[in-house]
């Protein structure tokens, strides 16, 4: 498992939880922000599986 996995998925999780705290409290920013840090996450997290799956089709 590559690091941009653990940090991709730390960073999605923590995004979801982000969004979720904006549209609770009503602040469509915080909202807006997590939804941004969610897909940050998720991109970051598909990366890592990429660069695995390369590195593994190399060895």
């Amino acid at each position: 498992m590559d690091k941009h996995e653990v940090t991709g998925g730390a960073k999605q999780a923590g995004g979801a939880i982000k969004e979720a705290a904006g549209k609770a409290v009503g602040n469509d920013r915080l909202q807006a922000e997590g939804a941004i840090d969610k897909t940050e996450g998720k991109a970051e997290k598909n990366y890592g599986k990429v660069k695995d799956a390369v590195k593994d089709r190399l060895d």
